[in-house]
């Protein structure tokens, strides 16, 4: 694309003032009522590619498919038709394909001054999706802990009042019955238990290697699974520690491996079952409401036939499980750890290909 050439006698406002709005993840800039940028935030400039200082000055219209459209709602914001103007539009980006994002102009105190705010609808999408996610595990956290608490104390009296009836029986059949009853008031004790083990153990900070995470889990389930299945080592060794609890870190990333594993039986029968452990730096990414400079992606992609269709969005509820005899809380758990870590573990999962990624935050 050739974007248009500076305006002649114009000149960029002052950014001191606007320096607030880079932390925004959305894309933003201030125009003038003809529609000339006076400044744009980091996310724009990283997105067109082109720095702030070369797009200043220019008409952010010409960016545009349709740059009537701003043209028009620039117009009428600056007759005060409207408060807030709202449309959707595709912006150009140099090498790449246009982006549909989804525009918010409105008028700013300073006179002649318009924001210009975009929303990429797939970011957007993404954005209210992890808003879903952190909400529900959030509802589901509380749940989980009042339900838990709430069965402990009666599954106590259950149990207690078997153990006093066994003592008081002759019949054989019927102490047997009994001990039916302790032997699932335990069994749910051990539930019970593991609902609220994530919030009884205090967090132990300290350095992580996430590499060191890796390569303990690795040998934990190549322990397990000696034979038909590949776990392959993908690594940005360049990646640097963070502070973290390295425990809570092995057994989320466990829990997903041996998911995937235990996903990929059939596969490790026939001796060619694989899963990849990738990291990355991810630069510039924006997830849990938060923009972050630097973030790890650390990648758990296996082979298997993919998540059930029926349980492919709820697969971080507790209880529910893909597998007979499952507990249903190794995903759970693992999301719990990681949002303590203030990351997010997100899933893409098509037969054939499943891809648990877990974002957290670096220095």
């Amino acid at each position: 694309m050739t974007a248009a050439q500076p305006r002649t006698g114009r000149r960029a406002a002052s950014g001191s003032r606007y320096q607030a709005l880079d932390l925004l993840a959305t894309l933003v800039a201030i125009v003038d009522a003809d529609g000339v940028v006076q400044w744009s935030n980091a996310t724009l400039e990283d997105l067109l590619g082109v720095s702030r200082r070369s797009i200043a000055g220019l008409l952010l219209c010409d960016w545009f498919e349709a740059p009537e459209l701003l043209q028009n709602a620039l117009a009428s914001a600056s007759g005060n038709e409207y408060a807030l103007i709202r449309y959707d539009d595709r912006i150009r980006r140099p090498g790449h394909e246009p982006l549909q994002v989804h525009v918010l102009l409105a008028q700013m105190e300073e006179a002649g001054r318009f924001l210009v705010e975009l929303l990429p609808l797939e970011q957007q999408a993404r954005m209210e999706r992890e808003e879903r996610l952190l909400e529900q595990a959030q509802a589901n956290k509380e749940l989980i802990r009042n339900l838990a608490h709430e069965i402990k104390n009666p599954l106590g009296g259950i149990r207690g009042a078997a153990q006093l009836l066994q003592m008081e029986l002759d019949s054989r059949e019927l102490i047997e019955y009994a001990q039916v009853i302790i032997h699932e008031a335990d069994r749910l004790q051990v539930l019970v238990d593991r609902l609220l083990a994530p919030h009884r153990r205090a967090r132990v900070v300290g350095d992580v290697n996430i590499h060191e995470v890796c390569e303990r889990v690795r040998a934990l389930v190549l322990a397990e699974f000696p034979r038909g299945l590949t776990v392959v080592r993908d690594y940005d060794t360049s990646i640097p520690e963070f502070r973290g609890d390295r425990e809570q870190l092995i057994q989320a990333l466990l829990n997903i491996v041996h998911n995937a594993a235990h996903a990929l039986e059939r596969r490790i029968e026939r001796g060619d079952a694989e899963i990849v452990l990738r990291t990355r730096v991810a630069r510039q990414i924006t997830f849990g409401k938060q923009r972050y400079k630097l973030a790890l992606e650390l990648h758990v992609i296996d082979n298997g036939p993919g998540v059930p269709d029926e349980i492919k969005d709820r697969i971080f509820y507790p209880l529910v499980s893909g597998k007979d005899g499952g507990s249903g809380l190794g995903l759970n758990l693992a999301q719990t750890f990681v949002q303590q870590h203030q990351g997010l573990i997100e899933c893409d999962s098509v037969p054939g290909r499943t891809d648990f990624k877990l974002l957290i935050p670096l220095p």
